[in-house]
């Protein structure tokens, strides 16, 4: 049987000026380029308009095979509320961005035997348990950092965009 494993689950608020579509277009980019995820899929895209404001809700799901044993599978979950259209100035010059507030819910999970080759009997089943606990476990801690560090990065990168962002 596949075995997933969350290995980190957190988030990040931000209520403020944003450009919400250059906020999509960064994150999307940066975990297709700096984590490797690959595919990253919409599995969700929800839009409810309430008067001037919209309210918004993303769901991606991104996989990237590590090995023939185990796989990373990272979950982002985006909640955008009261997004409204707004016009600023910057630079002398008026620009027309958006206003809301938006929260960044991100979930890795470690997959382990992916393809399912210790499942097939009863004998392998028991090979697994002994490869895990005496052969691999540096190596499970290994992919669990490096997991939970793109995770984190990922949320920090968001994080330092929105306020850079907003401080424009």
């Amino acid at each position: 049987m596949v075995e997933k494993e969350t290995i980190f689950s957190s988030k990040v608020s931000y209520t403020g000026i944003f450009s919400f579509k250059d906020f999509y277009k960064f994150c999307y980019e940066w975990l297709k380029d700096e984590t490797g995820m690959d595919p990253l899929s919409e599995i969700k895209y929800e839009e409810k308009i309430v008067g001037e404001m919209k309210n918004i809700i993303v769901k991606w799901k991104g996989e990237k095979k590590v090995t023939d044993y185990f796989k990373f599978e990272m979950e982002v979950n985006f909640k955008i509320e009261k997004l409204t259209n707004v016009e600023i100035t910057q630079g002398g010059a008026k620009v027309s961005t958006n206003s809301g507030k938006v929260e960044v819910e991100t979930k890795g999970n470690l997959v382990r035997d992916w393809q399912g080759k210790f499942e097939l009997t009863a004998f392998k089943k028991f090979l697994r348990s002994i490869y895990e606990k005496w052969v691999i476990p540096a190596r499970v801690e290994e992919y669990k950092g490096k997991l939970a560090a793109d995770c984190d990065e990922f949320l920090a990168q968001t994080k330092a965009y929105l306020d850079l962002e907003g401080k424009k």
